[in-house]
């Protein structure tokens, strides 16, 4: 990868790492139905006007719809309200990489190799480790609920992957469509009529997830995937907890623990370990572009 690239694709895992601070202070305004909702929102229109069709069936559009917008981030940010840290949680969705690995076998009929299990393992006793350390700090439901957000990211990842998407850009857009219109009717449902006063931290957040990190950071994604293999571009994601944990540290004023430190280490390790291969393995899944949206 040229410095040039090489720096913008550091960039980016930067701008998404720092995404799970801006959600933070994002929550602090709106019920996170509401700002899920929000975000979707503001991604798709009026990019879905101009940027064309899916270029797939709708039926596929739907369930990645369902699975990227709705299930995940409606679990993702249930958790962060619940109490999950932002830098803790840019973390401990990576493990979406693992769950996708073991939804490819389960429904695709891929190999689960000895370097997988022995990644999968590495990165889940990192899971544990934080799950033994939360403590009164992070409640274990919340936990739960951000492990539940990563599953439904391998699910979506596995959609993504059986509809091979021609452009991922506009793909993005039109997965943002159909999940604003049911995540608007599920927030009114739940979390009945907000009544909401305007706030800069809380539209320059809603804007920032909705413009930077969805579309813009899906523009700056494909401009790299058009140059250079999957396989290169993909890992740079691996960075995305090491900014999030970092900059809630900055921002936020979030611990970083001996423990916190050592299950980064576990899960970006096993992640890492199980997602590259030696020359005698067959290539594993590779990572699409909506594997890595934050």
């Amino acid at each position: 990868m040229r410095t040039r690239h090489l720096l913008l694709a550091i960039t980016l895992t930067a701008l998404w790492g720092f995404n799970f601070v801006v959600m933070e202070a994002g929550l602090r305004h709106f019920p996170p139905l509401l700002y899920v909702a929000l975000r979707f929102l503001l991604a798709a229109f009026p990019a879905v006007l101009l940027v064309g069709g899916p270029g797939v069936p709708w039926r596929k559009v739907l369930v990645a719809g369902a699975t990227l917008g709705i299930g995940q981030y409606t679990l993702l940010l249930t958790g962060m309200r619940a109490g999950m840290p932002a830098g803790l949680t840019s973390l401990v969705v990576q493990v979406q990489a693992i769950f996708t690995a073991i939804l490819a076998v389960a429904l695709l009929g891929e190999r689960l190799t000895r370097r997988r299990i022995i990644g999968m393992a590495i990165a889940f006793a990192g899971l544990a480790l934080i799950a033994t350390d939360l403590g009164t700090g992070s409640p274990i439901g919340a936990f739960l609920l951000v492990i539940g957000a990563a599953f439904f990211w391998g699910m979506g990842n596995i959609a993504v992957r059986n509809a091979a998407p021609p452009n991922s850009f506009r793909f993005m857009v039109w997965i943002s469509a159909v999940a604003a219109i049911p995540m608007t009717a599920l927030s009114l449902l739940v979390e009945g009529v907000p009544h909401l006063e305007f706030s800069v931290e809380g539209s320059l957040s809603v804007l920032y997830v909705s413009l930077i990190s969805t579309l813009g950071g899906f523009g700056i994604w494909g401009f790299l995937l058009q140059r250079y293999d999957a396989s290169v571009v993909a890992p740079s994601a691996l960075l995305v907890p090491v900014f999030g944990m970092s900059s809630a540290a900055l921002f936020t004023g979030e611990s970083i623990s001996l423990t916190k430190l050592l299950a980064a280490a576990l899960i970006i390790s096993g992640v890492l370990y199980s997602s590259t291969r030696t020359r005698s393995t067959p290539a594993l899944t590779e990572t699409t572009p909506e594997a890595e949206r934050v």
